[in-house]
């Protein structure tokens, strides 16, 4: 699917890989924070952090009294899901497989079996922890070993790693080299994983054959260890030199730095190692403005400064506490973002960005967050996460580490706290939030944001909005589908869901908004007060020159407990293609002469428009990827309104309960 509207001039792939994921780290870079490397050297590293694993404070394989006090409801769901894997079968992944990527674009067939079996593992892992009877060791070392077999334990759509510069869509090395070790994200869950698992069972492995633990600390040191103390040429440890990072940084730095403190034994590498994973960090917390807003969005928070926290909580417990930046302010705010993005129902959060509008969090891991940086809202917004997806009956799953923290680490002490704020503003990111009453979802809720169009996992939506009325969409961002070769490429913005026509904002002289960093809104401007929330900004410098607008000025207005209002002002230097106003909606509408009404789940609502400057349309857009059709159902709605042809006027469009 793509507009009839164009959209301006091709990048190398380089260049979009680049703009996609790397360059708003440098418009934010903070070059002088180094919180890490700047306050602690590596004299005090070396001291801090003892050559040993006593800083593990989990209970041994063994400790069957610390295991066996689990709750009975995790221990009893935790056993079940492991039992469902006893007779797993270790899917092998052929050459012809990994080809696909290369050849079709498809990246789905690697990346569900490497997940499937990642998901096997760790579930016969934890239930032979909490059981201890020696039942699903047979099966942990048959996948055990099929990790050793395996050349590569990434995805394929990462096969740009093998040569720095390589385009992400286009690799040069199309198969898994055993000549040349890479690391992504894939490789660093699964090495983190393993590492845990001989730390609690190679002892275990022992009694059985000592070649099995043998020969895993070989694979992890030919695959992990010895590539990662040696290169720097994986773009997320250095960020190509200059500090483009985003969420690859602290996810793989945190599962880097599992394996070197579980596995390591000479004092020179493990330091080495430590150290080399703080300088990484520093260069990822640099990248964040103060306002601590991710613009990689809500989802990719979990993986990105929830990755961070993670990487933070392992730092401050293998040094006894004594290595610890969770008060520093930026940290703070770092973590305060994904509760002020909240719009509600548990699993809704402003969607911008490669985002869905539904994101399970890890409501313990939240809540850890509050602790350590001693913000009780944060807390019990965890607790609240916690309670609302039953965490006190779901079995251990997911990341290990993580997975401790949560069962050995988090005592709860707040209160559950469902966090509806009232307002925020993010002036660095240029996002701002209202509802009608703080504390509720009854009545609307907005989001709308500046910024430009080279944003991490960027959509060409500067100036977009959504809106929700009793916690219900009503104009939303379709948000992003299935990940293909195409996701990562200078055929991105062929993608209709990352183009500016499909996003809540105007197509001018049958233009949509252009690709990069000097697309971008300025003026951008934020009010609240206990009657009215407004926010204003100018997209008219998102357009490319063949758009031929001067000034658009969008400003959202929020009366609180009335109506919503988007207010359109611009000028035009020429005429010459049709402008129009564009709204998705997963609900349908009816289209009077003046007004529009869409119907919601025990609400409807009334769009008004002047007649005089606008007519209405809808067009019907059919969801044929399972990942967007998983959210809205089957359908979306366009609701556009094509705008009378004249260079200069003002469309006011007012939205209010019938």
């Amino acid at each position: 699917m793509s507009s009839s509207a164009t959209v301006p001039g091709r990048l190398s792939r380089l260049f979009l890989f680049l703009a996609i994921l790397f360059s708003p780290a440098l418009v934010f870079a903070n070059q002088g924070r180094n919180l890490l490397t700047g306050k602690y050297n590596r004299d005090q590293v070396f001291k801090f952090c003892p050559n040993n694993l006593a800083w593990v404070k989990y209970p041994s394989y063994n400790d069957r009294a610390a295991w066996n006090a689990i709750p009975e409801e995790i221990r009893a769901s935790t056993i079940a899901a492991g039992e469902k894997y006893l007779d797993y079968n270790w899917p092998g992944i052929l050459p012809t497989m990994y080809l696909e990527f290369t050849r079709t674009g498809n990246r789905a067939i690697v990346d569900n079996l490497t997940s499937q079996r990642l998901t096997a593992l760790r579930a016969l892992f934890f239930a032979e922890m909490v059981e201890g009877k020696g039942r699903f060791l047979d099966n942990i070392i048959n996948g055990v070993f099929t990790y050793c077999e395996q050349t590569y334990w990434g995805s394929s759509a990462h096969f740009y790693l093998y040569e720095y510069g390589s385009p992400i869509s286009r690799p040069t090395t199309i198969l898994p080299d055993k000549s040349n070790p890479i690391i992504d994200l894939v490789v660093g869950d699964v090495s983190s994983t393993l590492a845990w698992i001989w730390y609690f069972l190679h002892e275990e492995f022992d009694k059985i054959s000592p070649i099995i633990s043998a020969r895993l600390l070989d694979e992890m040191y030919t695959k992990v260890l010895e590539p990662y103390y040696t290169r720097n040429d994986f773009w997320w440890i250095t960020g190509w030199n200059s500090g483009a990072v985003n969420n690859w940084t602290p996810w793989c730095s945190y599962n880097l730095l599992t394996c070197v403190l579980l596995l390591e034994k000479d004092p020179q590498k493990r330091l080495d190692g430590i150290y080399k994973t703080m300088s990484s960090v520093d260069l990822f917390i640099n990248s964040y403005p103060e306002d601590g807003g991710c613009n990689e969005g809500p989802s990719y928070w979990g993986a990105a400064v929830g990755k961070l926290h993670n990487y933070l909580s392992l730092l401050k417990e293998c040094s006894g506490g004594k290595i610890d930046i969770f008060q520093e302010s930026i940290i703070k705010e770092m973590g305060r973002y994904i509760y002020k993005l909240y719009i509600g129902n548990g699993d809704n959060y402003v969607n911008f960005a490669d985002a869905p509008a539904s994101i399970a969090h890890d409501g313990a891991m939240i809540a850890r967050y509050g602790q350590d940086i001693a913000d009780p809202r944060m807390e019990g917004f965890g607790a609240f996460l916690c309670d609302r997806f039953g965490y006190s009956r779901k079995p251990l799953f997911g990341d290990v580490g993580q997975t401790f923290f949560n069962v050995f680490g988090y005592i709860p002490q707040a209160k559950p706290l469902e966090v509806l704020v009232s307002d925020t503003y993010l002036p660095d990111l240029q996002v701002a939030v209202g509802r009608d009453r703080q504390d509720t979802n009854d009545g609307f809720f907005f989001a709308a944001k500046g910024g430009n169009n080279a944003e991490q996992h960027n959509h060409n939506d500067v100036g977009s909005f959504i809106l929700y009325y009793n916690g219900q969409p009503v104009f939303v961002d379709p948000g992003v589908g299935t990940y293909t070769r195409e996701t990562f490429s200078e055929d991105r913005y062929k993608i209709w869901t990352m183009q500016s026509a499909y996003h809540n904002l105007p197509v001018i002289n049958g233009v949509m908004q252009g690709v990069g960093s000097g697309f971008k809104a300025c003026g951008s401007s934020f009010k609240s007060s206990s009657n009215k929330v407004v926010f204003s900004t100018d997209i008219a410098g998102a357009y490319p020159d063949s758009a031929g607008v001067e000034t658009w000025v969008r400003t959202y207005t929020l009366q609180r407990g009335k109506q919503f209002t988007i207010n359109d002002s611009y000028s035009l230097k020429t005429l010459s293609g049709e402008s129009s106003i564009v709204f998705m909606t997963p609900l349908k509408s009816e289209v009077n002469k003046g007004f529009v009404r869409v119907y919601g789940d025990g609400f409807n609502l009334k769009i008004s428009y002047p007649s005089s400057v606008a007519r209405c349309d809808v067009e019907e857009i059919v969801l044929e990827d399972s990942r967007l059709s998983g959210v809205w159902g089957k359908k979306l709605y366009r609701i556009v309104f094509p705008l009378k042809a004249e260079k200069r006027n003002e469309l006011v469009l007012k939205v209010e309960k019938e």
